[in-house]
């Protein structure tokens, strides 16, 4: 009678005693399933052989498929693992790299940021020389202050805010959104954008990627558009 030389669905590797050094390292595999049963496979293949018909022997091509399937699972198993190792060597780079923007002074696209100790800051970018009406909402929507200003062209011009409304009321600390709107010398309109400038007050590490924190909200590291030097910065500020 001949004996059925095909490959089972599934491999169970037969029970054997295990030292506990054996099974502690059992335990703490990553990858189980088919790489815990290469010796199984092996054994399978070479008993197929023993017992094979000599007059209807295993198909060659049957034997030579087999094997390079088999490997072909343990070569993908290894490369995943390497990635698993690319992936852990990635995340530390990008909590160092957050570490790294701890205390700088960040620039990142918005229009909301927190007034603290009466100051609030903002960049603002102008295509050319304009004059921009800057308007200033609280967290309500209610608008606390608006103004006109002059800026020379530029990107990241730092508005700076005292919190003091148009009335010269004294706006407490809190979240304020900027908005504003621009005019070139011949009275045509200009693209105004803002920007959020503040200090990076920290790194939450425990996120994936990690969240930087300013002025009272959360950013990537990837949404950071530029590191500056406060005084580097054109400034233009309400209380002057």
């Amino acid at each position: 009678m001949a004996i059925d030389a095909t490959m089972p669905g599934t491999i169970v590797s037969a029970p054997a005693a295990q030292s506990s050094s054996s099974s502690s390292t059992a335990t703490t595999s990553t990858t189980p399933g088919i790489a815990d049963n290469f010796q199984t496979f092996l054994t399978l293949l070479t008993t197929q052989l023993q017992n094979q018909n000599p007059l209807d022997p295993l198909d060659t091509n049957q034997f030579t498929q087999q094997l390079v399937q088999f490997a072909g699972v343990e070569q993908q198993l290894k490369s995943n693992s390497q990635l698993e190792s690319l992936v852990k060597l990635q995340t530390t780079a990008q909590a160092t790299q957050a570490l790294n923007f701890v205390g700088a002074t960040a620039v990142v696209d918005g229009s909301t940021t927190a007034l603290t100790k009466s100051v609030a800051a903002w960049g603002i970018n102008v295509p050319t020389s304009s004059t921009i009406t800057v308007n200033i909402k609280n967290s309500a929507g209610q608008t606390v202050y608006s103004g006109d200003f002059k800026m020379a062209k530029g990107d990241h011009q730092s508005f700076v805010w005292d919190g003091k409304g148009s009335d010269g009321a004294q706006w407490p600390d809190g979240k304020y959104t900027i908005s504003a709107v621009g005019k070139d010398a011949d009275g045509k309109a200009v693209a105004v954008s803002t920007e959020i400038q503040g200090t990076v007050d920290s790194a939450d590490l425990s996120q994936t990627p990690p969240m930087l924190s300013i002025g009272g909200q959360s950013f990537t590291v990837d949404q950071i558009r530029k590191v500056v030097l406060p005084a580097m910065l054109p400034t233009t500020s309400t209380g002057s």
